[in-house]
């Protein structure tokens, strides 16, 4: 089996992290794109058999070089903020970067392959995102795109790309990511962000978490099995658009009272504060994607949602005392 040389931008995220993992155990030569030099000097310092290299997905020029130089048999496209609620405030950068950003990585790699007569397959993540408050649920790849966001719309248009430039002859498929969590999630992302309250909690160095929206739905997944997920997709021998997600559905309230109840606190609805200040301007109410297809190629997800909570408030109880 040929080596593969995989390059990954978005390399210090939480799927980068557990992605450059598992392809160096795999025994492919692995590329890290980071946003900074000190990203670029912490991937190094965590991957030493990686080589990281320095590059913005907002740099036609510097994604060009840095392609042109490495010359990947396979690109995932995991680069760029993750965070919906940025997306709100600074709308102009979220379409640059989630949606024109990468085209530039879809057109250095095809510019490549037509140079070297060498194919470069690449993965864009997608996100589920792009249904938005979706009629039709569970949510299929053939759900229509209604996005009610500006990462959703960036997120569409890069989604609806990486399908243009399938038709083109390129080898590109997209992994439309529902909700998938770790205890390396940022604390920005509500799941973390309720782990680390309850985990304080439960040990009486808090009081109270304040949170939005306890009401909408989400497909929680564990980030582990979504990167195992990518692999697999970009291994097959033809590209296409794969729902990932568990296809089952929990609301933020369920994730906050199981996250209580691992923890062995029993009063919890006394401990949560609702502010009307933290729902977004628009929130999908109810997220669930529907695996069939990615099931067909032999993905299934390893850790069930009480796993996983259980998984996130072990890891913050591990790391508080």
């Amino acid at each position: 089996m040929t080596r593969q040389r995989s390059l990954v931008t978005g390399a210090n995220g939480q799927d980068g992290v557990y992605l450059v993992e598992k392809l160096l155990a795999r025994g492919d030569e692995v590329h890290g794109m980071c946003h900074s030099h000190a990203g670029a000097a912490l991937l190094a310092e965590r991957f030493p058999s990686a080589t990281a290299h320095v590059a913005d997905l907002g740099d036609a020029t510097g994604i060009r070089e840095l392609v042109d130089a490495t010359e990947p048999t396979r690109v995932f496209n995991l680069a760029g903020n993750t965070s919906v609620a940025r997306s709100w405030e600074f709308p102009a950068e979220a379409a640059d970067v989630l949606g024109v950003g990468p085209i530039r990585l879809l057109e250095a790699s095809w510019n490549l392959s037509q140079r070297t007569g060498r194919p470069v397959r690449m993965l864009q993540a997608s996100s589920a995102e792009i249904f938005g408050d979706a009629t039709e649920v569970p949510q299929t790849e053939r759900t229509p795109l209604v996005p009610v966001t500006p990462y959703g719309a960036a997120k569409m248009f890069a989604h609806e790309m990486a399908g243009v430039y399938r038709a083109r002859g390129m080898f590109v498929s997209s992994a439309v990511l529902y909700n998938h969590e770790s205890p390396r999630r940022p604390d920005s992302f509500v799941a973390r962000k309720i782990a680390m309250a309850v985990a304080r909690i439960a040990l009486g160095r808090q009081e109270t978490i304040t949170l939005g929206n306890i009401d909408v739905h989400r497909d929680w997944g564990y980030a582990p099995d979504f990167v195992d997920a990518m692999i697999r997709i970009i291994s097959q021998p033809t590209s296409d658009d794969f729902i990932v997600a568990t296809g089952v559905s929990h609301s933020v309230r369920e994730f906050v009272s199981e996250a209580f109840a691992v923890a062995g606190v029993t009063d919890w609805e006394d401990r949560v504060i609702i502010d009307p200040a933290l729902y977004r301007p628009a929130d999908p109410k109810q997220l669930v994607g529907d695996p069939t297809k990615l099931r067909s190629i032999g993905w299934e997800p390893s850790v069930s949602f009480h796993e996983l909570v259980g998984i996130m408030i072990a890891a913050e109880l591990e790391q508080l005392s």
